[in-house]
């Protein structure tokens, strides 16, 4: 927001008007071009009246405008930026998200599995506030891609640069949590959660998914699983990162709901099947609902000021206006 720290000074744009009447309209102000007698006695003139005028229009604008600029540089104007400053910690966030070919699965029509979780993770990630959101991807293997950060920017960035088979063929669940309870278990913040999100079996992996949470529930970690997608015989379509082939077939869908509830039993967390976009949604609602921290932020009111740059401005435009009538038009003293 534009402040003046002297608005008393914005007094004399009264005074404006005045001038501009005495200067260009009063009866006896000067409205010629001065030019010289030596382009007068070659008989023309270097530019046609009409010409003549709208130049000196476009120059007299640009002489007013830097008075004016001047004028309020006078009165000290500057932006007030109001910034919220959090006196608390948020929470810490791991989202695991599950990289394997069966995520291809288009039962959230006109999207894959891959693409609806990550359509979600963007609205669940754009509502938090103050809470530091990381991401692990896994499939054969599992790896870290982006540690907890308040950079939403960055984080969504990287999520939309998963794709999938990007991490082989397998789906190691086991894997992919205890990476993700590794890089939590340095974290100081009160609450620290894990987001699995699935639609496997675990099929890899050198760590058992109950050994991840085991190590989790001792942690004090929650960890909310997530088992996406339908049942049954669903198409899928996708491009082999390797060999830029596409396949395209029709895949025997089912996950261990059972797994899934038990990971997220032991770490006080919760279960959720989501089937539809619409059920994708409310989940996502559910656990930001479940996550919450009370806010306490305080507004600290920071001022830049602008006085410079209404003088350099100011000065500039009337530069050009000496620039027009002197070198262009050829205007004498």
């Amino acid at each position: 927001m534009l402040t003046f720290e002297s608005p008393s000074y914005l007094f004399l744009l009264i005074l404006l008007p005045v001038f501009l009447y005495l200067r260009h309209f009063s009866p006896a102000s000067d409205r010629g071009l001065r030019i010289s007698a030596g382009i007068w006695r070659k008989g023309t003139v270097p530019l046609k009246q009409g010409g003549v005028k709208l130049i000196l229009l476009f120059s007299s604008v640009l002489f007013w405008v830097g008075i004016l600029l001047l004028t309020l540089t006078l009165s000290g104007p500057s932006i007030s930026i109001h910034e919220k400053i959090h006196l608390n910690r948020g929470a810490d966030i791991v989202v695991v998200l599950d990289q394997s070919p069966s995520m291809a699965a288009r039962d959230f029509p006109p999207e894959t599995r891959l693409d609806a979780a990550k359509n979600m993770l963007n609205f669940f990630v754009s509502a938090r506030k103050n809470d530091a959101i990381g991401l692990v991807s896994f499939g054969q293997e599992a790896v870290l891609k982006v540690p907890p950060t308040t950079d939403y920017g960055s984080f969504l960035r990287r999520l939309d640069e998963c794709h999938i088979m990007e991490l082989g063929e397998g789906t190691a669940i086991g894997m992919g949590l205890a990476v993700a309870v590794l890089h939590l278990s340095e974290s100081r913040a009160d609450q620290r959660v894990i987001i699995l999100i699935t639609d496997g079996d675990n099929n890899a992996g050198e760590v058992q998914p109950l050994s991840a949470a085991s190590m989790a529930a001792q942690m004090g970690i929650r960890v909310y699983t997530i088992g996406i997608g339908a049942e049954g015989d669903i198409p899928f379509e996708f491009r082999n990162p390797e060999t830029g082939q596409i396949l395209s077939g029709v895949l025997k869908s089912s996950f261990d709901e059972d797994l899934l509830t038990e990971l997220s039993e032991m770490t006080e967390g919760r279960y959720f099947k989501a089937t539809s976009p619409g059920t994708l949604e409310s989940v996502f609602r559910s656990i930001d609902s479940l996550e919450t921290i009370e806010e306490r932020v305080r507004i600290q009111v920071r001022t830049v000021p602008l006085y410079r740059i209404f003088i350099m401005a100011a000065l500039l435009l009337i530069l050009a206006d000496l620039l027009i009538r002197k070198v262009l038009l050829r205007e004498v003293l």
